[in-house]
């Protein structure tokens, strides 16, 4: 990309009314600080929620939304040109073209298509238009899909290796316990690391998006392993972007992003493909490697389970069922028991236990 880039993702609750209607206010406030932000040469992409909510204010008639996740689908394709529609509108002001892209769990999963979305985003850039990300929630299978849109966030900004990651959301950050049942939480406004923290993710406040701090926690997980400095920040201040960034006392938590980065190939390995198996090992092969950077192979394990083939992703677990480690298989769960040769090179694997 060129120069520096920044990830803005915006939740559902953020980019709509109590009504459920586009916040036209909450979207040109967004707008003027990407805008500024690309004048000074800092490129931004948005991924943004709220198609489902904007359909249902649109075809709901005032009827409670639907669970039933087909009609939810049909109700996401009416919602997005409105929603897109809005960002178009916010962003005429300044003169700059937006271009959607609707991403699903395949894109990722797939090196090729990774690959090829990668470049995609790269050529928007190049056009100077504003991409703005949505999941492609029209078609996407429901046991497959992301279920929110800060992972989605946080694959592409280590998709397109951004600098930040900002996590607009209706809450001032991360508190130290959830307000509605203790008035006396207060904000942590940064974070060494996100395992320390996970265990006060609460769950979403505002009922209308799929998220929540779990999701938001997960989501500066997988980018700070990644490289990239995290903010979780509140969308309705009156510059949300820049208050986050210039981490300005009261907006936002910032997590300080690893020194020890995983490279790119591995960072999709980790968070992007979806795991279709388990294989334990023992006691050796884990010092094996966590401790001297080795292959896992065959003799050091104990055991295997799910259905996987050649090239698909495994977790590894230790002697313990905990989980250290991920790697794309050299072998077949159908042939398992019959290899004597590298379960997972080196190269494809990746420790996943906090240092």
């Amino acid at each position: 990309m060129t120069n520096s880039v920044i990830v803005v993702k915006v939740g559902t609750s953020s980019v709509t009314t109590s009504e459920g209607t586009v916040d036209h206010a909450a979207l040109s406030r967004i707008a003027r600080d990407v805008a500024t932000l690309r004048a000074n040469g800092t490129h931004t992409i948005l991924v943004t929620s709220g198609a489902i909510t904007a359909g249902w204010a649109s075809v709901g008639a005032g009827k409670p939304r639907p669970t039933d996740t087909l009609l939810l689908q049909a109700v996401s394709a009416v919602g997005q040109p409105l929603l897109m529609a809005a960002w178009r509108e916010a962003f005429a002001p300044f003169d700059l073209p937006v271009a959607q892209v609707l991403l699903a769990p395949i894109d990722f999963r797939t090196r090729g298509l990774y690959l090829q979305a990668r470049a995609t985003l790269k050529s928007l850039d190049l056009l100077g238009a504003v991409t703005i990300i949505n999941e492609n929630d029209a078609v996407v299978d429901e046991e497959i899909r992301y279920g929110d849109n800060d992972r989605l966030a946080a694959l592409v900004a280590n998709m397109v290796s951004a600098t930040h990651l900002v996590l607009l959301t209706d809450t001032s950050g991360l508190l130290t316990a959830d307000p509605r049942l203790d008035p006396t939480a207060t904000l942590i406004e940064e974070v060494q690391a996100v395992e320390d923290v996970e265990s006060m993710a609460g769950v979403s406040s505002s009922g209308v998006g799929s998220g929540g701090m779990a999701s938001k926690l997960a989501a500066a997980r997988m980018a700070t392993w990644s490289g990239i400095e995290t903010i979780i920040a509140p969308a309705k201040a009156e510059t949300p972007v820049f208050s986050a960034l210039s981490s300005e006392e009261g907006h936002g938590t910032t997590f300080v992003a690893r020194d020890d980065r995983l490279p790119a190939r591995k960072s999709w390995i980790a968070f992007a493909v979806v795991s279709h198996g388990k294989v334990s090992v023992n006691q050796g092969a884990m010092q094996a490697l966590e401790n001297h950077g080795r292959s896992l192979l065959r003799v050091g394990t104990t055991g295997f389970s799910g259905t996987f083939d050649e090239g698909d992703a495994v977790d590894i677990l230790g002697p313990e069922g905990q989980l250290i480690a991920k790697g794309l298989t050299r072998v077949s769960s159908e042939h398992f028991n019959d290899s004597d040769d590298v379960v997972v090179h080196r190269d494809d694997l990746v420790l996943l236990r906090k240092a």
